[in-house]
């Protein structure tokens, strides 16, 4: 379903990584290793569209995505390494406002379900300036528990970071539970971790 055909990324003078290929079929879980500053981000970056690689192709169903565009967005869901949740919303209004950006239209109850679910259902109704940035983290993640039938990629950079053990787990769960449904995941992870689905890995080189 996901494939990259030749990438090449080019940051400020620095060739990143190049001729980076790979196929991800649905249902696997795609695993990006690599030292800091190797590109891990930048490569995710591209995959979901919101960088120009440097040369090559990212497909999504056999069509590079950058004729999709809205139909790939809308089947994709992407947590980037920062947050990215407004301040002067609470956290359940974050995950109404996340839903609605995809087309989907949830209810309060919904958004509070899935706050529950990362342990941050007492905080739903905070400004999110009120948390800490592991909170914030929290408020972010629990997007992955909302009810989302077109969700057909994830792309995740560091999503078990600064985790406890239960919200670990969760994350995992969750994450199980869209492989499960034919859905394809990619993510970076600096800690070790285990899924029921296939799993495969690249690294990017220094």
């Amino acid at each position: 379903m996901l494939a990259a055909q030749s990438l090449q990324c080019v940051r400020g003078g620095r060739h990143l990584f190049e001729n980076l290929s790979f196929a991800v079929p649905g249902g696997t879980l795609l695993r990006i290793t690599g030292a800091n500053g190797a590109g891990k981000t930048s490569l995710l970056r591209i995959l979901c569209g919101l960088l120009l690689p440097s040369g090559g192709e990212v497909l999504w169903r056999d069509a590079p995505i950058r004729q999709q565009r809205e139909d790939y967005w809308r089947e994709l869901r992407y947590i980037g390494h920062l947050a990215g949740v407004k301040d002067e919303f609470t956290a359940e209004e974050n995950l109404v406002f996340a839903a609605a950006l995809s087309g989907i239209d949830i209810k309060s109850a919904a958004a509070h379900a899935a706050l529950d679910q990362l342990g941050m259902g007492k905080f739903a109704h905070l400004p999110v300036r009120m948390l800490s940035q592991g909170q914030r983290r929290r408020v972010a993640l629990a997007r992955l528990a909302l009810p989302d039938s077109n969700a057909a990629l994830w792309v995740l950079d560091e999503p078990l970071a600064a985790l406890d053990t239960d919200a670990t787990d969760c994350v995992l769960s969750l994450i199980d539970a869209r492989l499960a449904a034919g859905a394809v995941v990619v993510m970076t992870s600096h800690q070790p971790f285990s899924v029921a689905a296939a799993l495969h890995s690249i690294s990017i080189p220094v």
